[in-house]
């Protein structure tokens, strides 16, 4: 017994290398869904005459070509997935995404740079809609609706959709949406993971075909309502006119985005308890969603009257513009009706916070997540009473629920990770020439996915072209980061995730 323990003990290291050809199987399978968004755009830039056809039909002809490659490669793979095998499928899907997704930009010349093409298109892949591009409104319709629709699919994560509309595509799908997966906790609608899925891929359709109709009721053209629905409801930002929503002058535009911001930003595990449950209740009842409505209320008062007093805004245009910067920035939305980059700095602070909070978990919002501000809180709290009674057990509860030391644990490596990484990108920023505000405002945007910054040179409303081209990659990784929680792409880069055992 104790010789073929041995044995084993040699060989296991083998048994967890990691599995090449199924990574290279299922990222050739996601690519197929790659190249389907693509042949979308490419009859849509037919259908309008746009000068991008060739573009998108080069970009569908690599889509195609790296899918049938790669699954040519992994035809033979076995089924087994490790945990490690999950985390690179994540991280390479979003690199590889992002790469094929910059050719339509640079091939057709309206972002000839490659650094610049491939900051654009992780920008709308993870949400972040910070852009480079100086006049969207020059951009063809086929481009336009290609940003938008790469923050659709991304709001929500891009494996998870397919585990959604494709089930069998994605081996070991429960590791996957693990990887994928924003917050710390992980609440599941249905056993089977390919049913929660496709429900909450559910609501998240019909949040975006109402919203667009109700845009477009209220004055938008078909084509700028379905675009602004969808980065909406991905919580994206990104916009087919220069001025984002303010081109358009209109408060009930203005206030219907409101709402399905802050809905979107809502966990859609809440939601749906609510919509098809009618347990209302629970939407009043949990922690996490007190805090995030509470953080929206208090700092929307405090701008509302800050503009009041210091801007001489009228009481509904200061209710209105405060709510709307509030929600925009609390959800890691971006999109703008007014700019915040000319308010008192005071405000500024605010809405740093409100970044770097961002929305709740299971959302499509970005962030450090309000579950774990609950979570951070209810520690603090404890430790306070500690400090009288020494001796007392003060377990850690969110929503009635305990939540064990090591998850505690992994919440104090995520915030020290967190923090780590925007210290040093405002440290290599301010090297290169970055203004103080901008660096500190820029590393917190792109670690929160929210977009927009503040500040004088690069503000909510001005493009990024600015930034130096090490700047650019910097943060380009950095979204890719804080879209998938940081430690899914930090792990990669650790010598223990190489090694055989």
């Amino acid at each position: 017994m104790y010789l073929c323990t041995r044995i084993f003990a040699r060989r296991a290291p083998n048994c967890y290398m990691i599995n090449w050809r199924l990574l290279s199987k299922i990222l050739g399978q996601l690519l197929g869904i790659e190249a389907v968004m693509l042949a979308l755009c490419l009859v849509m830039s037919i259908c309008y005459r746009g000068d991008d056809v060739l573009a998108f039909a080069f970009a569908l002809a690599v889509a195609c070509f790296c899918s049938g490659l790669m699954q040519r490669i992994g035809r033979n793979a076995a089924t087994f997935m490790h945990r490690r095998d999950a985390y690179l499928i994540v991280s390479f899907t979003w690199v590889i995404f992002s790469a094929i997704g910059a050719i339509p930009f640079v091939v057709s010349g309206y972002v000839p740079s490659v650094t610049d093409a491939f900051f654009e298109t992780m920008s709308g892949f993870t949400t972040t809609g910070a852009s480079l591009i100086d006049d969207v409104e020059s951009l063809p319709r086929a481009l336009l609706f290609w940003r938008s629709m790469t923050q659709w699919i991304g709001g929500l994560g891009i494996v998870f959709f397919t585990v959604a509309i494709i089930p069998s595509i994605v081996e070991g799908g429960l590791r996957v949406f693990s990887a994928e997966a924003t917050g710390p906790m992980r609440n599941k609608l249905h056993p089977r993971l390919s049913t929660s899925a496709k429900w909450i891929w559910g609501i998240y359709m019909l949040l975006t075909i109402v919203c667009a109709l109700l845009f477009w009721v209220e004055g938008m053209s078909p084509f700028d309502s379905v675009n602004y629905a969808m980065t909406a409801t991905a919580t994206g930002g990104f916009a087919t006119h220069n001025t984002s929503t303010g081109y358009f002058h209109n408060p009930y535009i203005d206030y219907t985005a409101i709402a399905f911001m802050l809905l979107s930003g809502v966990s859609f595990s809440l939601l749906y308890m609510a919509l098809f449950k009618g347990r209302i209740r629970e939407l009043f009842r949990n922690s996490e969603l007190r805090l995030f409505l509470f953080l929206i209320v208090a700092a929307t008062l405090f701008i509302m009257l800050t503009l009041m007093r210091k801007c001489h805004y009228e009481c509904e245009d200061a209710f209105r513009s405060s709510l709307f910067q509030v929600v925009s920035f609390a959800t890691t939305t971006g999109i703008f009706n007014d700019d915040a980059g000319q308010w008192p700095h005071i405000t500024w602070v605010v809405l740093s916070v409100l970044m770097f909070f961002g929305g709740c978990s299971g959302s499509t919002a970005g962030g450090f997540k309000c579950v774990r501000g609950v979570m951070v809180l209810e520690v603090v709290r404890n430790e306070l009473r500690r400090v009288l009674h020494p001796r007392a057990v003060l377990p850690v509860r969110v929503n009635k629920q305990p939540i064990p030391y090591s998850t505690q644990a992994t919440l104090l490596g995520y915030f020290a990770l967190y923090l780590m990484l925007c210290l040093v990108t405002y440290f290599i920023m301010i090297i290169t020439g970055v203004d103080s505000t901008n660096s500190i405002t820029i590393a917190l945007s792109c670690a929160s996915n929210v977009g927009p910054t503040l500040g004088l040179e690069i503000g909510p409303t001005m493009t990024w072209g600015v930034l130096p081209g090490l700047v650019k990659w910097l943060l380009t990784l950095l979204m890719l980061m804080g879209r998938l929680e940081i430690v899914s792409v930090v792990v990669l880069f650790t010598r223990s995730f190489w090694r055989d055992r």
